[in-house]
């Protein structure tokens, strides 16, 4: 689908001529106010007087990215892909971390029937931060009939041939941004995530009935996505009556296959790998030595060389500190057995220095900041995103990730090396008993893991142990009044008896959105990150009163929200126009009492250490 009809169906675009009288020279002193009348003519589609105008800009600055990505842009509406796939490269080549440049690139490679590269820049889009990709798939008329068909006739099944007709997914499979989406991270949609089963369901009963005549190009490139979806989300979608049955037969052929040398069928492996993970096959390594088509091979790294790469790590990971806490070998105990989270791409980060990231997303401007941070601790890193931005951003730094979990850290250290990074060391340790290294740092960041311990405040005094005069620290922490929903939800579950399984929590999903209770977090849309979410062993819950007490008792000068969700700071600022507001607790607190799903992420706040 193109953007122009993306955006016919997200808005109404109002279209106008262009003004009979000329345009007048741009004065190139304020080159940010000419290509701003150039998006002006744009959104009033008159791409002469826009192309003017950026052609302009360019003769004086030809490294402007903007007027770039805009020339591409009209060159793509206008059927003009080449000249699009022109303009989008050069300014990819100025800034790689352009998401409308990637969006618009995929759009003109699916134009031209480029299906790959279409898939490769949606997925960098994404993983960018393209806006509601979910509902851009959705507006597509490839998915939106057989997405119709199937909500219409929920909850019964419908099976393939009713709902994309003669042609089967092969329409579906040809919307490169659905094929991303799948590829990229979970689907936060319950729509597509019905259209997901309803599919997989369908495929299941393919591949048992008798005759089945495998999977065609196209066909084989949408179910394995499919197969990685399920896989990223860690198989969180609902089962139905009969399912598992179906899936037992089909374990059974394969495993006898790899046991005995026969044939083994893509279908069924690509059905398989959509209920449960390729790795936990008997024998799964001996799969890496057939040979097996492209995309077929790239779930096959995903389900099998990954993992397996991952449980090798483990046993390389040092030992930091003891973990025999009670309430810590338990939180332990769900990370080992949920890693979270299960990221799959991380946009590459321009470097920084810690003054002038500051500015940027807090705006802070002090002498009193550290102007380097050569040691830098990541305490909880989980499975690495956090630890490898940090690594990004500060390269000069040295920095420590620890986190209680091997199995996290073996997830972390493999996406590390596929980065290419090496200013990054690894340690198993408990927070609680990291007073005995014999370190020093210039920061240190906790973000949403002091509270998870048995004493968040004592954690947080020993994080100030290890932290250098003047240190910088980024925490997170739950906020009590932004989490009441799922406050409600935990007591839900308390209410059921639902267990910290991944058969009870794929039961719990279903019955929180039949009663539409969904709770407003993209945790909830994996196992890992529902566990997380709603079935934590230990979650403490704070008020900004109560880190206020906390920071004056520890000498602690607070610097700044950041990680707030849009138009919230633009509120607050409307609200406390003092420029100082931004740094005072008591307004936040006044603020969030009158906005209470301010900080439904966490409060992610920098402080500093007096002395």
């Amino acid at each position: 689908m193109g953007r122009k009809d993306r955006r016919a169906n997200a808005r109404s675009v109002r279209r106008s001529h262009s003004s009979a009288t000329p345009l007048r020279a741009p004065q190139f002193d304020q080159i940010k106010d000419v290509f701003a009348q150039a998006t002006a003519y744009y959104r009033k589609r008159d791409f002469a007087s826009a192309r003017s105008l950026c052609r302009a800009i360019l003769q004086r600055n030809s490294q402007h990215v903007r007027s770039l990505v805009l020339l591409g842009d009209m060159a793509q509406q206008e059927g003009s892909n080449n000249q699009a796939i022109k303009f989008l490269n050069q300014a990819l080549a100025l800034d790689s971390q352009d998401t409308a440049a990637h969006d618009n690139l995929a759009i003109a490679h699916q134009a031209l029937g480029r299906r790959g590269e279409a898939v490769r820049h949606f997925m960098r889009a994404i993983a960018l931060g393209l806006p509601d990709p979910e509902l851009l798939v959705k507006q597509s008329a490839q998915v939106a009939v057989p997405l119709k068909r199937c909500l219409d006739a929920w909850p019964r099944h419908v099976q393939l041939a009713e709902l994309c007709g003669a042609q089967g997914v092969g329409a579906i499979a040809n919307e490169a941004l659905l094929l991303a989406l799948m590829q990229s991270k979970p689907v936060f949609d319950i729509e597509l995530e019905r259209l997901f089963t309803t599919l997989r369901r369908d495929l299941l009963r393919v591949a048992t009935a008798e005759g089945s005549n495998g999977l065609d190009s196209d066909e084989l490139e949408f179910y394995c996505a499919l197969a990685q979806q399920c896989f990223i989300n860690e198989y969180v979608f609902a089962l139905r009556d009969g399912e598992r049955e179906q899936l037992q037969k089909i374990c059974d052929r394969i495993s006898d296959a790899l046991a005995t040398g026969g044939k083994i069928s893509v279908l069924d492996l690509i059905v398989i790998a959509s209920y449960l993970p390729l790795h936990g096959l008997p024998m799964a390594s001996s799969l890496l030595d057939h040979p097996w088509p492209g995309a077929l091979e790239r779930l096959l790294t995903q389900q099998v060389r990954e993992p397996l790469e991952e449980k090798s790590e483990i046993n390389d990971i040092p030992a930091l500190t003891a973990i025999d806490c009670a309430t810590s070998l338990q939180v332990q105990e769900q990370y080992e057995e949920n890693p979270y989270p299960r990221w799959i791409i991380l946009p590459s980060v321009k470097p920084t220095t810690i003054a002038d990231y500051l500015l940027e997303t807090i705006g802070l401007s002090s002498a009193a900041l550290p102007t380097a941070t050569h040691d830098v601790l990541i305490a909880g890193c989980g499975t690495g995103f956090h630890s490898i931005e940090t690594a990004q951003l500060f390269p000069k730094s040295h920095i420590l990730a620890v986190d209680i979990s091997g199995a996290s850290l073996a997830y972390a250290r493999r996406k590390t090396r596929a980065v290419g990074l090496s200013n990054i060391e690894y340690g198993q340790a408990d927070i609680l008993k990291l007073g005995s290294i014999d370190r020093r740092f210039d920061l240190i960041e906790t973000v949403g893991v002091l509270h998870h311990l048995s004493d968040p405040e004592l954690g947080w005094r020993i994080l100030l142990s290890l932290l250098r005069p003047k240190g910088l620290m980024l925490v997170g922490l739950y906020s009590a009044l932004a989490r009441r929903s799922v406050t409600a939800t935990q007591r839900f579950i308390a209410e059921h008896g639902y267990r910290p399984t991944v058969d009870d929590i794929r039961t719990c999903r279903q019955n929180l959105i039949v009663r539409g209770q969904v709770p407003p977090a993209k945790d909830f849309w994996s196992v890992s990150g529902c566990r997380d979410l709603m079935f934590n062993v230990m979650e403490h819950q704070f008020t900004i009163p109560q880190i206020k007490t906390f920071l004056d008792a520890n000498r602690l000068a607070f610097l700044g929200f950041e990680q707030l969700p849009a138009g919230v700071l633009r509120q607050f600022q409307h609200q406390f126009p003092d420029a100082t507001a931004q740094r005072d607790l008591a307004a936040w607190h006044d603020f969030e009492q009158a906005h209470p799903r301010s900080f439904i992420n966490m409060y992610v706040m920098w402080v500093q250490k007096e002395d």
